[in-house]
């Protein structure tokens, strides 16, 4: 986590999740010294012990605005030295859950391959959500499926997590062309999709038409949390070209879904939450 707006709202965020899940909150800064820093300081004049000591009462802020944001969440900050994006996939290995801000995304126009927030949410090895905004939303979960397998599991996660929160869920699936051949197929997709979840809860399907993108945003304006596979059916390495755009547009938080279900992880169980550092 870092000291932005977006960083303190992914501790935020990562608090709600710690509670309504029961298990600890670890707020989690990588620490990093620049190889291009003069002797003994770092670009704003700081030697190595006082940056050090900074970052570790940066870490104590955010600890206090966990407690302030839930009723006393378990919760411990920790200072990790190295660079943020290899300590958040190693935290990942152990969590049931990763709570990044959005840091990234207000720098720069694109997301290129070294972005920290686009490395971790491609790779890592746990579920990861994008945190949006400082007030917690309002609304259903909305689970967007395209057919893939990656949708299929996000649809599953969709349905503990609707399950936990005691939620209704959309699922949603976009069509391109509104021709009736193409709204048939999509149908079938979705009929086969809530099909092959038998413990989705309440929920209403959404047949979209239109840019995929474009309407998944739209339909983010009035739900609790957007949940989608990193990867749809097109097979991409890092992020699908429709996964990463809802990265970078999305209007409510964004849960990537890696892994198994959340509350099955089998390791330690905290959720480490970090606003993404500088790249």
């Amino acid at each position: 986590m870092n000291r932005t707006a977006a960083g303190l709202a992914a501790v935020r965020l990562g608090a709600r999740e710690a509670v309504a899940r029961g298990c600890a909150l670890r707020i989690v800064h990588a620490f990093t010294w620049p190889e291009t820093a003069p002797p003994g300081q770092n670009p704003e004049g700081q030697d190595y012990g006082t940056a050090r000591h900074a970052a570790a009462r940066m870490v104590e802020h955010a600890v206090t605005v966990a407690r302030r944001a839930t009723p006393a969440p378990r919760v411990r900050g920790l200072v990790v030295d190295g660079p943020p994006a290899r300590v958040l996939l190693q935290q990942s290995r152990a969590a049931q859950l990763l709570v990044l801000g959005e840091d990234d995304l207000a720098r720069v126009p694109h997301l290129t391959e070294c972005s920290v927030l686009l490395q971790t949410v491609s790779r890592a090895r746990c579920p990861v959500v994008v945190a949006r905004g400082v007030r917690p939303p309002t609304g259903p979960l909305l689970a967007g499926v395209d057919g893939s397998a990656a949708s299929l599991a996000a649809l599953r996660h969709a349905a503990a997590e609707a399950r936990r929160r005691h939620l209704p869920v959309e699922v949603a699936h976009v069509v391109e062309r509104p021709d009736p051949a193409a709204r048939a197929r999509a149908r079938g997709l979705l009929d086969a999709a809530v099909a092959a979840v038998p413990e989705l809860p309440a929920h209403r399907v959404l047949l979209l038409t239109g840019d995929p993108v474009a309407e998944l945003v739209r339909a983010s304006r009035h739900a609790r949390m957007v949940i989608v596979g990193p990867r749809g059916a097109d097979g991409s390495p890092l992020l699908g070209p429709v996964a990463h755009e809802l990265l970078r547009r999305c209007v409510s938080p964004t849960l990537f879904v890696h892994g198994g279900i959340a509350n099955e992880h089998t390791t330690a169980g905290t959720v480490p939450s970090a606003g993404v550092p500088a790249s």
